[in-house]
């Protein structure tokens, strides 16, 4: 029986192909399709870089779908209503902004990453 929920498991990404269009000499024609930005025709390094990229968005998804399960529909709608007033709370024009708040609500403060690591007073790009 379904309730129309989606599923609790995550789906990869498929990146689409590139499909380059060749002239004579098996180049591309540039009067025809212009200059084309590299990155976009760059396939991921790796088969899971996708899926990492996409990381806290797939754990906010299945966070929420898990909530509506177990809870009922109230828990998704309270907690995106708390995640979004995190997220308007303002601070003065030059002093940046932390979000330790919406970090403690999604559990990003726990996780240790590079910009931990390498994002330490001495190192950060503001003047002053």
């Amino acid at each position: 029986m379904s309730f129309g929920l989606p599923s609790l498991k995550i789906k990869p990404e498929i990146p689409p192909a590139m499909g380059l269009q060749e002239g004579s000499y098996e180049i591309p024609n540039l009067m025809m399709t212009g200059f084309a930005s590299v990155k976009s025709n760059l396939e991921s390094a790796h088969p899971i870089a996708v899926s990492e990229k996409n990381y806290y968005k797939n754990r906010e998804n299945l966070n929420m779908v898990m909530m509506r399960n177990t809870q009922g529909l109230h828990a998704p709608l309270k907690f995106t209503m708390e995640c979004n007033a995190a997220k308007k709370i303002g601070h003065l024009p030059f002093l940046p902004s932390s979000n330790i708040m919406l970090d403690v609500l999604t559990g990003k403060d726990i996780d240790i990453g590079a910009e931990d690591i390498l994002a330490t007073s001495e190192y950060r790009e503001a003047a002053g």
